[in-house]
This record gives C-alpha cells, structure tokens and sequence, in this order.
C-alpha cells in the first residue's frame, strides 16, 4: 500500500476526530490540521476516489476498512513513539509533535524495538 504522507495525516485526523467526537466532517478535519476548506475538500476528494472514505449524503466522513487500517497503523506508531519520547524525558507536547515527524520515517525494525523498549518500562 503506498499512500502518501499528506494521505496518512488526514485519515489519522479522521480516525482522531471519529474517536472525539463521533462525527467527523471537512471544517473539522481542517480545523484539525490548520488547513484551508479547500485543501481538505480537495484531499477528500481524492481519498474518496482511491477508496479510503465515504461521505454521505449530511457530508459526513467515515474510513473505509482500507482507511481504518492505514489510520490505526499510523496512529499507534504515533502513540508508541510519543510515549518513548516522554519515557526519554521529552515534554509531553514537544513529544507528540516530534512523534508526528518521525512516525512515517522511521523502519519497520526501529518502530518495533520502540515498543518492545516501550513494553519493558
């Protein structure tokens, strides 16, 4: 599955917001993310298209199976990664930022030997 950095942050946001607030619509995903209406109109569109959304017919947001699982993976990363960062002593703020850079960075190997460090502590 090869999406898109840009792509992962936006269904990461959607699958975010879901959790929050049970419905999730463009002006939130924006709010979310600090970008223009029509940049998220457009990249929902485009999500919509590659099959990882649906909208209904309120404009409301949902992922796709496809969708949740590129979400969830992106998120746990997230999640692991902020806690290894807080673990090291980072601010929690600062650490889920950092977290958020190095989530679609980093290998395979590394993200699983941050969760077994993470598992130990």
């Amino acid at each position: 599955m090869n999406i898109h950095e840009s792509a992962e942050d936006y269904l990461e946001a959607i699958l975010k917001i879901k959790e929050q607030k049970g419905n999730v619509r463009s002006i939130d995903i924006a709010s979310e993310l600090g970008f223009s209406k029509p940049s998220v109109s457009i990249a929902m569109k485009r999500l919509r298209e590659n099959g990882y959304i649906t909208m209904d017919d309120n404009n409301m947001i949902s992922l796709t199976d496809m969708g949740r699982r590129v979400a969830t993976k992106i998120y746990t990363r997230e999640k692991e990664l902020t806690l290894f960062l807080e673990n090291l002593g980072v601010d929690s703020e600062i650490a889920q930022k950092d977290a958020c850079k190095m989530e679609h960075d980093i290998s395979e190997e590394t993200f699983m030997k941050i969760v077994e460090f993470n598992q130990k502590i």
